[in-house]
Formats: C-alpha cells, structure tokens, sequence
C-alpha cells in the first residue's frame, strides 16, 4: 500500500508536470493505449525518460498497474536505487545474464516475472532493443520480446514510437531539457504464430510509425 501511495505521489507530483508542461508532448491515438491489463506495451528506446513518458500518460488510479521491465544488473545495482525503481517506480526486474536456481541448479526463465504481472492484469512495458539507443536511431530489435509475447499469447501487444526523448535527456546526461517530443501509438496485435511473426509485426509497426511521423534515421 505504501509502494502505491508513493507511485502515485511521485508521479502526480513530478513526472506529469515535468513531462506535460516543461517538455511537452504531441501524442498520436492516446484512446488506442490499453484501458486495462494485461497488456504489453512495446516501444523504441532512446532515454530513461521514454519510460517516465510513457507511464504518465496513463490515469494515477492505474499507475500501479504500469510496470516498465528494466535490466536487474543496471537498476538493482545498489540498494538506494533497488530501493527506488522497486517501491516508486515499480520495476519488474530483468536478468540479462543466464542465472540459475541456487537449489536446483536449473536455468532461471527471464521472463517468468512478467508473465505472472500479466497473469495479475497489469499493463508491462518492455523495449525490445535491450537497451538505450543513440538519440533518434534505432537499434535490432531483440528476440526477448517474442519470447514473452510466445509464453502471453492472449495478451494484446501495443507498438508505440517514441521521437524526441533522446534529446531531451540523452543517455549519461541526468537533466532533461526542454524539447518537444512525439508519441504515436499503434495498431495492437497479439501472438501471430511464431515468434518471428512477433518480430516481423513489431518492426513493421515501429517502421510505419517512424515514416508516419517523418522521422529519420531509423533502421
């Protein structure tokens, strides 16, 4: 309960107004965003900010719901920060590392972590890139996400291209800048068949965004 309260204040009182008001956003389909979990979001990624936007387009009655997965080793490096992305931010911690069970020996499944906040209705965002980006260039999409997407096949999955946050807090730097920035949503899909038809439909959809909003270079 205290996580939630603290959620809701951090948001509600810093990362709206800093992201609505002194960056400022054009957002594209906002109605085509998920009203409810599960759902799976998956977006481009160029700055830790892609993920304070992105959450804070959602009402504070839900905020709880939206749990971005972030990289353990990164984020879970010290307590004070474990302590912060766990109660406020409310991570869903990922091992990028093979890791196995301290008493059975046997291989950790990354994502069994996600796949149960999807089975208690929440609304996850993941990057399928792995990491950060330089500033408006995208990088291979990763095949974690079909891996996900294969073990949540009823679940919708919602494509959103991010533009902007790159610049306005580019990768080492911890002040954002004022620079307008776009967010376009779009068309949900679930499970394809294949994994690869999870790629496939990912990397289409980020390609038609990018095209849609004019924005260059991608990949």
């Amino acid at each position: 309960m205290l996580a939630r309260v603290l959620k809701v204040l951090f948001f509600g009182l810093l990362v709206k107004p800093v992201v609505l008001v002194v960056i400022g956003l054009n957002i594209t389909r906002r109605k085509s965003l998920p009203r409810t979990g599960p759902a799976i979001i998956a977006a481009n990624h160029n700055s830790h900010l892609d993920t304070m936007v992105l959450m804070s387009l959602f009402p504070l009655t839900m905020i709880h719901r939206v749990r971005p997965v972030a990289a353990a080793d990164y984020f879970l490096a010290t307590p004070a920060r474990s302590w912060f992305v766990r109660n406020v931010i409310g991570i869903i911690p990922l091992e990028r590392q093979v890791a196995r069970d301290v008493a059975t020996g046997a291989v950790k499944d990354p994502f069994a972590e996600p796949v149960r906040a999807l089975q208690r209705g929440d609304i996850i965002i993941i990057y399928p890139e792995g990491t950060r980006g330089a500033p408006e260039t995208r990088k291979e999409l990763k095949a974690g996400v079909a891996r996900l997407v294969s073990q949540a096949r009823s679940v919708w999955v919602t494509p959103v291209y991010l533009h902007g946050l790159g610049k306005a807090l580019p990768k080492g730097s911890w002040i954002p800048v004022p620079f307008f920035c776009d967010v376009l949503v779009g068309k949900r899909f679930r499970w394809p068949g294949s994994r690869l038809g999870v790629m496939e439909r990912l990397s289409g959809s980020f390609d038609e965004l990018a095209a849609e909003g004019r924005f260059e270079p991608w990949e």
